[in-house]
């Protein structure tokens, strides 16, 4: 096993190459990146098949304060993404499959307003799941104060100890924040993680990118073009 003296710190097993560590190996570039970057090779899968027995689907952040105009923090790519997700739910709930939702869920002087304005205050408009998403009496609602799904909520023990699935289907808002940070958490967790690239939604085309080259690379996930490229039997 041999370890390179690059900043990238790649590992090479037997002295071959993954064809990720080839194309960590083979970048050369400035360490202040120019105004112009490349993007690696998107890893799509043309299609994944999961068990509604032991996969949960969870939809981060789907609130009015990303989705919808006059939002605080809108996101206009986010409502295009509404329609995918609501068919990826409905195919979902039809199969019995788990549902959970994050909820960024902020307070009067909370210190994420000194990153971002105020957004998603508790009880406001902002801080409700869109209509278009609304949760069924039984679906697990997980309030959360940071990017990340998992910390501080109860979404690990519900996935884990309660419904005892091994694998996650996450879409929503912010693909590179709060999705991300969801999906590098239940990654973490081992959890198989599958992103569809039409049910998540940035503020530009590398934050989408970077979201799902992370997931099919760190994380070893499945990515998939469409939220119709996941087929979900019982």
């Amino acid at each position: 096993m041999l370890f390179t003296n690059r900043p990238e710190f790649v590992m090479i097993r037997a002295g071959t190459a993954t064809q990720l560590d080839k194309e960590i190996i083979d970048m050369t570039f400035p360490y202040i990146p120019g105004e112009t970057v490349k993007v690696p090779t998107l890893a799509f899968k043309d299609t994944v098949t999961l068990s509604a027995a032991d996969t949960a689907l969870i939809i981060v952040d789907m609130q009015n304060d990303f989705v919808k105009p006059g939002g605080s923090l809108m996101v206009p790519a986010a409502e295009g993404t509404v329609g995918n997700i609501q068919r990826l739910l409905e195919t979902a709930r039809s199969a019995g499959m788990h549902v959970a939702y994050t909820m960024d869920t902020m307070f009067k002087d909370d210190p994420e307003f000194a990153i971002w304005p105020a957004h998603t205050v508790e009880g406001t408009w902002g801080w409700q799941i869109i209509d278009e998403l609304k949760p069924l009496e039984g679906e697990l609602i997980c309030p959360k104060n940071r990017y990340d799904g998992f910390y501080g909520t109860w979404l690990e023990h519900f996935l884990t100890y309660v419904w005892r699935v091994k694998q996650v289907i996450i879409v929503g808002t912010v693909a590179n924040i709060c999705v991300l940070h969801t999906a590098a958490a239940a990654g973490l967790r081992w959890f198989h993680v599958v992103m569809p690239a039409d049910g998540i939604s940035a503020l530009t085309e590398f934050d989408q990118a970077l979201t799902l080259h992370q997931v099919s690379s760190l994380y070893t996930g499945s990515i998939v073009r469409s939220v119709d490229d996941i087929e979900i039997g019982k």
